[in-house]
């Protein structure tokens, strides 16, 4: 009589052989046995959460591959129909054929379709159905001719302004223009004139420091050349404070040119301006005070000489310039001691010695001269060589 062996004393033996596969060649035997059912009224445990295929596997199949599962090989990269670098070249450079972007057709993209291709991030949003996500470039062929006109060069030298300096009537609307915004900014602040009109070939050199002769000689000759540059040195006349005649005052004014030259002062090549006042006694017992402005310009070979507007003098202010003259003067032979300004402003308080033209006449003696100094200029641009106006 054979006995009985009890499942308690054997191993339980599986029906179905093990599977032999190399993802689970190293794994452990797994022995299934047989469950009984649950009885009645026995609590039925809930589905694992989660993918249960991410715990256990049928041993009917091998085991999903994965980072979590021992002998996991990742999958080889997709190949990208994309340009890629060769190892050890410039990424950013595109080899030889290559085409453009401007000759690669635009294909629509459809739905489900990526623009992006492979590595899209999955952040961005959805393409439109029907949208055309390429851009193409047209190739547009540029005349190079053309092309130097509008930069400025070319054969023509015309450039992108040569419109407006070929054509006179556009000249003479940008310098009306340009006038038109000095004359304000001249109006706004009379002293922004000398810097806005210094300069030019004019260059002229005044025989006295006083702003009185310096303010209207430049005035004058920015009038006529539209820029020139004046300016003004110290200078005697080596003649008496007021010279009297006519010869007396030319000789005063060519006297402080001289004086400026034989000192090293200004150059002897160099135009210089004088202007000298003296009074002369045109009528009998009628005085007038009459300035003279004499033009040297050695270089050119320019002597010129004008007078101011004749300004009557009261004869008692005469007489008190000759009273307080010495006899014995040694300059009395060109005029007097005593200028006919100073006897005014001992006898007229409140009256200038330098500006009593004003007081009698109703104009200033910086305007008396500057008109003077019109003519003077005038007559100087006459006779400079043309290259030099």
């Amino acid at each position: 009589m054979m006995e009985e062996v009890s499942g308690e004393d054997s191993p339980a033996v599986s029906p179905l052989p093990a599977a032999t596969t190399a993802g689970s060649a190293a794994a452990p035997p797994i022995s299934i046995a047989a469950a009984a059912p649950p009885g009645p009224g026995t609590p039925v445990a809930p589905p694992p959460m989660g993918n249960p295929q991410a715990s256990t596997y049928s041993p009917l199949q091998p085991p999903p591959p994965g980072p979590g599962y021992p002998g996991y090989q990742p999958p080889p990269p997709p190949v990208s129909t994309m340009y890629s670098p060769q190892p050890g070249t410039n990424p950013y450079s595109m080899p030889v054929g290559t085409p453009s972007r401007a000759a690669m057709p635009t294909v629509p993209l459809g739905v489900g379709q990526s623009p992006l291709g492979v590595g899209q991030s999955p952040l961005a949003p959805a393409p439109v159905e029907g949208a055309q996500m390429g851009i193409t470039f047209p190739e547009v062929p540029v005349d190079p001719q053309d092309d130097m006109r509008y930069r400025g060069g070319g054969s023509s030298g015309a450039g992108l302004w040569g419109w407006v300096t070929g054509n006179p009537l556009m000249q003479r609307v940008v310098e009306k223009t340009k006038s038109s915004v000095e004359t304000m900014i001249t109006t706004m602040d009379p002293g922004m004139t000398p810097y806005i009109k210094s300069g030019g070939d004019i260059d002229v050199v005044v025989a006295s420091d006083k702003e009185v002769k310096v303010a209207a000689v430049r005035a004058a000759f920015q009038k006529v050349f539209g820029k020139a540059t004046v300016t003004g040195e110290a200078s005697q006349s080596n003649i008496a404070p007021q010279p009297v005649g006519y010869a007396a005052g030319l000789k005063g004014a060519q006297e402080r040119i001289d004086t400026l030259r034989r000192n090293g002062v200004i150059h002897e090549k160099q135009p210089c301006v004088s202007v000298e006042n003296f009074i002369a006694e045109l009528l009998p017992d009628k005085w007038f005070d009459i300035g003279c402005i004499v033009l040297q310009d050695p270089l050119n070979n320019i002597a010129l000489e004008v007078f101011t507007q004749a300004t009557p003098v009261p004869p008692e202010y005469v007489t008190r310039a000759q009273d307080e003259t010495p006899r014995d003067y040694n300059l009395r032979w060109s005029g007097l001691a005593v200028t006919c300004g100073e006897a005014i402003e001992r006898m007229m308080p409140g009256v200038h010695h330098a500006d009593w033209h004003r007081a009698f006449t109703g104009m200033s003696r910086q305007d008396m001269i500057y008109s003077a100094a019109v003519a003077l200029a005038g007559m100087y641009k006459q006779r400079l060589p043309p290259k030099t106006v």
